[in-house]
């Protein structure tokens, strides 16, 4: 190969690793160091600024006895803040949280702590499904407020839920910080490994891409 046709080898090369790594070194940093996520409460339930999308997910809350909260934002490393929109069912002592997913979709996921430090997670969109001591993770794609609520109630059974205190603005956001710094952990790196892949392939590109000019 020429020297142009090297140069124009690396240059693409570079090109290539860059773009991988744009989209996803901050998806390999929450993989290595979950727990930097901050969260931050980010105003109370008088002054949320609720995304129009997200309105019609708020009445059958409502409808089913949820009560607004507040909102919240969540950082990962190298990436905007997240806001998320928070309700709690302090009879059946579950939390419920609204967001826009990356692709600008409404998401709504159930989360209840438990008295033992765990929590029971049931979210309306894909999500990994985990049954581990202390902490229980699904989904139910596409379901309603309604079938989602019933689904999470049904899945506490037999577990001691933290009080009904505990189900408070303040709480939703302590609820959140356990859970990056804790049992999530696992959770997260199952959904950023594959960032963590692409990462280093881009590394390993850059790599090759230098040490083949070299060679030649």
């Amino acid at each position: 190969m020429n020297v142009l046709g090297q140069l124009g080898f690396v240059v693409a090369s570079l090109v290539l690793a860059g773009v991988l790594l744009f989209l996803n070194f901050w998806r390999t940093l929450l993989f290595l160091f979950p727990g930097t996520v901050r969260i931050e409460p980010e105003a109370p339930a008088d002054q949320m600024d609720l995304p129009e999308a997200l309105a019609p997910l708020e009445g059958q809350l409502q409808a089913l006895g949820f009560t607004p909260l507040g909102s919240h934002e969540e950082k990962p490393l190298l990436q905007k803040a997240t806001r998320s929109y928070d309700w709690a069912h302090p009879g059946e002592r579950v939390f419920a949280t609204l967001y826009l997913g990356r692709d600008d979709l409404p998401r709504l996921y159930l989360l209840t702590p438990l008295a033992s430090g765990g929590f029971v997670v049931t979210a309306g969109y894909r999500r990994p499904a985990l049954d581990l001591p202390g902490y229980r993770s699904g989904s139910l794609e596409g379901a309603s407020p309604e079938r989602l609520f019933r689904a999470h109630v049904r899945r506490l059974d037999g577990l001691d839920r933290a009080e009904p205190g505990a189900f408070t603005w303040e709480g939703r956001v302590q609820a959140g910080r356990s859970w990056y710094q804790g049992l999530g952990r696992k959770e997260i790196r199952r959904q950023n490994l594959q960032g963590l892949l692409w990462t280093a392939i881009a590394l390993a590109i850059v790599a090759g891409a230098f040490l083949g000019r070299r060679a030649g």
